[in-house]
């Protein structure tokens, strides 16, 4: 009798993961379909360019900053441009591994609030940085960054007592460890200038430990209420 293959992890994947990595394929895609100067207008509109919050760099270059909103959305628009297919395959590589962990383990609604939020940290975290760079800055990788950190305190061997997602703590020996070398890789990433690109910087190393640092604070927050969400169901 013939048996039949397993499934494979890729596709056992949560669907939320999949329908995210969709989401920034379909939006690297509309880009390059574009004319070269409106795919330059996306990345200058709706990259994070920290000098659009600079008052004195505004003032100084005669730039109109538009209006509150127009200044919000590239928090998260930045998110979904990636520089060309490398960056965004490494990406949803990275978001497929990570992101199935937190999908999985704590739901597809989590998943997503977890993802734009830290993405959000590490746009943030890269303005407190570098205010007034007209360097715009792209990509997933402070979000999914932070589906790491998330990540990392759900991978715990030891189950929780009530069934629900085990969680290493904050200042356990491991988080620790692997939170310095992820400082490490990301500060001598910055030093050297890995992932500048001439004119687009593909993400900040900042905005790596933003979104990174978002998640592993997040995360015992975001245990509590799958744990809540459970038990009312």
């Amino acid at each position: 009798m013939a048996l039949t293959p397993e499934p494979q992890p890729a596709l056992r994947a949560p669907a939320a993961t999949i329908w995210m990595i969709a989401a920034i394929v379909a939006a690297h895609v509309g880009r390059i379909l574009l004319p070269q100067v409106l795919s330059d207008e996306v990345i200058t509109n709706y990259g994070f360019i920290p000098a659009r919050y600079s008052a004195h760099w505004l003032s100084l270059h005669h730039v109109n900053p538009g209006t509150l909103t127009e200044r919000a959305i590239p928090f998260v628009s930045y998110m979904f441009i990636h520089a060309d297919f490398g960056h965004l395959a490494v990406n949803s590589v990275w978001l497929l591994a990570f992101g199935a962990i937190v999908a999985r383990r704590l739901g597809a609604w989590l998943f997503f609030a977890l993802f734009f939020v830290c993405g959000v940290a590490g746009a943030a975290t890269h303005l407190a940085f570098d205010w007034g760079s007209a360097v715009p800055v792209i990509g997933a990788s402070a979000a999914i960054s932070g589906l790491m950190g998330v990540g990392f305190r759900l991978i715990n061997f030891s189950p929780a007592p009530d069934g629900g997602p085990s969680l290493a703590g904050l200042f356990s020996r491991r988080i620790i460890v692997w939170s310095a070398l992820w400082v490490i890789v990301n500060v001598a990433a910055g030093l050297t200038g890995l992932g500048a690109g001439l004119e687009v910087r593909l993400i900040a190393w900042q905005a790596h430990l933003g979104g990174y640092f978002a998640g592993l604070l997040l995360a015992g927050p975001a245990v509590v209420l799958h744990r809540r969400r459970a038990g009312a169901a």
